[in-house]
């Protein structure tokens, strides 16, 4: 008999995330988490954490270990730059622009598409002031930045630097695959236009735990370290990133768009998540809860876990985790 169609469905992700409105369930986010221990095994698992998915700017750590196999030397916030998805602060902008500079590079010469900041406050300011969407301003900006200039410390072509067959990105695909420790299933093209590996949520957290994990003086320590010390510099002065890479000693950070996260312990648990519908708004209780699972006993875990729904200039309910 031929199968049913019933069986040929995927599994429902399970409730990461609940909105509730004056007391009222009035939507869910479903998707799935996984929770590594510190030996790197399975902890927990809802959901499906083994099926490929686009980790999105949680890759970001891998590809700047992958800039500094090029050969670029970067440290300290330049290196915290370039695995970044910055806020558009000024701070940011400031050193993107003196980063440019310092290797001989025109703005114009990057391909992540012209934006305005990702903050939202940044954002008002910045468009008070009579500015208008940059390159520089895009919150992938600093990762084009260091890209750029690898290719061109090697004399690799920089009109074709996000091609996926360009040397530089054969070498970040390969830093994915070792760190994940898994192969990358599907390559496309990620919002700034840059190649975008897929690995499972099992594998992003592994990744995250050999950077945490990895011997001083490799690049991905390198990257784990400079991150860890520059966090505002990663994400922005009002991003949970920074708040939790701040507070919670060793952390090590990256959220993804369509609310994609992973950490990592220093040492060597670690977390991934998806949900599936890629509503932000789930993200910090997501977090938040995973953490608590995690033993984290920090306040910076309430702050980030705070979700709440306003109605009539005065709260009314909140996003809150359901696992």
């Amino acid at each position: 008999m031929p199968e049913s169609r019933s069986a040929a469905l995927p599994a429902i992700p399970p409730v990461l995330a609940e909105v509730v409105r004056s007391g009222f369930v009035e939507g869910r986010h479903r998707g799935s988490l996984v929770l590594l221990d510190a030996d790197g095994a399975v902890e927990l698992a809802l959901g499906d954490v083994t099926s490929p998915v686009f980790p999105r700017s949680s890759n970001k750590p891998m590809q700047a270990a992958g800039v500094l196999r090029a050969g670029l030397d970067l440290a300290g916030e330049r290196l915290a730059l370039a695995a970044a998805s910055h806020s558009g602060e000024s701070f940011h902008r400031d050193l993107v622009q003196k980063m440019l500079d310092e290797h001989g590079l025109d703005a114009s010469l990057l391909q992540c598409p012209p934006d305005l900041p990702l903050d939202a406050e940044e954002r008002e300011t910045y468009l008070a002031s009579g500015a208008v969407r940059s390159r520089v301003t895009m919150n992938c900006s600093g990762k084009h930045t260091a890209m750029l200039a690898v290719s061109a410390l090697r004399d690799w072509p920089l009109q074709t630097y996000l091609a996926a067959d360009h040397p530089l990105q054969q070498l970040i695909h390969r830093v994915v695959e070792e760190a994940a420790g898994e192969k990358v299933a599907a390559v496309g093209t990620d919002g700034c236009g840059a190649p975008l590996m897929a690995i499972s949520l099992t594998g992003l957290a592994r990744a995250y735990r050999t950077f945490v994990r990895a011997d001083p003086g490799t690049a991905e320590r390198r990257v784990a370290d400079a991150m860890r010390a520059h966090p505002e510099y990663v994400a922005g002065t009002r991003r949970p990133d920074t708040w939790l890479m701040r507070e919670v000693p060793g952390a090590l950070s990256k959220m993804g768009a369509e609310a994609v996260q992973a950490v990592a312990l220093p040492d060597g648990r670690a977390l991934a998540f998806k949900v599936e519908d890629g509503g932000g708004r789930a993200l910090g209780p997501v977090l938040g809860r995973a953490l608590e699972l995690m033993g984290v006993d920090s306040p910076v875990v309430e702050r980030i876990g705070r979700a709440p729904l306003e109605g009539g200039g005065r709260v009314v309910g909140e996003v809150r985790a359901a696992f």
